[in-house]
């Protein structure tokens, strides 16, 4: 028993996960402490490009959906609550000045689970996540 805590704690201590992760990963790696440490860190990457990849395709479809004109509003919430309402000039404008920290926030929303959406003129709302969403699981 002791040491399989004391490998668990090993790798704890190199990845910073939790001990159910760390049990986990030992037990598909047949208790090779190595391959557990492996096994967690292609997890996290792989798991960091899909969050990436998502983020970019969100970003494509709102431009995508920008370009087509007839946007009024752009909205950010989170689990309901509106954390963000910009006026489309207004977010165009603030994306053209700081297009470095335009992705930063979307990537974060996107970290944050939140739900962006479009409003276009006819009152119609454009749920980006949706879209997205649809797109991978048609790929």
């Amino acid at each position: 028993m002791t040491e399989i805590l004391e490998k668990i704690d090993t790798v704890v201590a190199r990845t910073s996960c939790t001990y159910k992760e760390a049990k986990e990963a030992l037990e598909i790696c047949g208790g090779d402490v190595v391959d557990a440490i492996i096994h967690i860190e292609d997890n996290r990457n792989s798991w960091a490009n899909n969050i990436s990849e998502k983020g970019d395709k969100m970003i494509d479809k709102l431009k995508e959906i920008l370009r087509k004109g007839n946007v009024t509003k752009i909205t950010i919430k989170k689990d309901g609550d509106i954390i963000l309402s910009l006026p489309v000039t207004a977010a165009i404008v603030g994306g053209i000045i700081s297009a470095p920290l335009t992705l930063i926030g979307f990537g974060s929303a996107v970290l944050a689970k939140c739900v962006i959406e479009v409003e276009k003129e006819d009152g119609e709302i454009i749920n980006i996540n949706n879209l997205v969403e649809r797109n991978i699981d048609s790929n």
